[in-house]
């Protein structure tokens, strides 16, 4: 036990060895927030054209999103990972990390699509109806009532996903990208550490200190929440 705590110390006491684990650490932050960024916002747009009414100007959109997400939902990261990496983007010089972010993204924005669905739908139909009655637009009616009623219900499960694409890039190194579970493998086979067991254990510590801070502001911005719904009650 000893040993290992003492290959710990001095872990952290290499400059080359924290430079690597810093090095992928700052990647895997690149692509899960550029990946998080570009699943909201197309996901977003999906969900809406999804709950939207049916009319000639959406049903082929409508048709597509829903092969989209089925497709997405139904295949293996890695498996897309791979598809991005060497067949769609496989361009000489092309930017791995941009194909990363594209390959994550879009593999986000369909699962954030069928959360912003879900919230959106939870929000009893009546209301609307009545928004209606009342000669409010439908716009109006959506921006004012439903929508901030259903980012209440978006939230928190718009926080798991986030949580699982920051844990889902560590397959990036199966493209050879220098991610922080690459670098972990790295220092793993040098010949000082000469085992994997503390470089991993300290990625995780870089894993786990992330997930628990998005943990945090997760359930801040729920309390958040909680607390404006008891003013307007009061």
């Amino acid at each position: 036990m000893d040993s290992f705590f003492d290959k710990i110390a001095e872990l952290f006491s290499t400059p080359e060895y924290i430079d690597s684990l810093l090095h992928g650490f700052l990647l895997t932050l690149q692509i899960s927030y550029f990946a998080i960024l570009i699943g909201v916002a197309l996901g977003a747009v999906i969900a809406l054209v999804q709950v939207a009414k049916k009319s000639k100007w959406t049903i082929i959109p409508k048709f597509i999103f829903s092969i989209y997400t089925t497709v997405i939902r139904g295949t293996p990261m890695a498996l897309q990972l791979f598809i991005m990496f060497f067949v769609i983007f496989a361009i000489k010089g092309f930017p791995s990390i941009i194909t990363a972010i594209i390959a994550f993204g879009l593999n986000s924005a369909a699962y954030t699509a069928e959360v912003i669905r879900g919230g959106i739908l939870s929000v009893d139909r009546g209301q609307t109806e009545a928004g209606l009655a009342l000669g409010l637009s439908r716009f109006t009616i959506f921006t004012k009532i439903v929508a901030p009623q259903a980012i209440k219900n978006i939230i928190p499960a718009l926080g798991n996903e986030i949580i699982t694409v920051i844990k889902e890039t560590a397959i990036v190194s199966m493209v050879g990208m220098y991610d922080l579970n690459m670098a972990a493998k790295d220092i793993g086979s040098g010949q000082n550490m000469a085992s994997y067991i503390v470089p991993m254990f300290v990625a995780a510590l870089f894993y786990l200190a992330t997930i628990y801070f998005i943990t945090f502001i997760v359930k801040r911005i729920e309390k958040s929440l909680r607390k404006s719904d008891m003013r307007i009650e009061e």
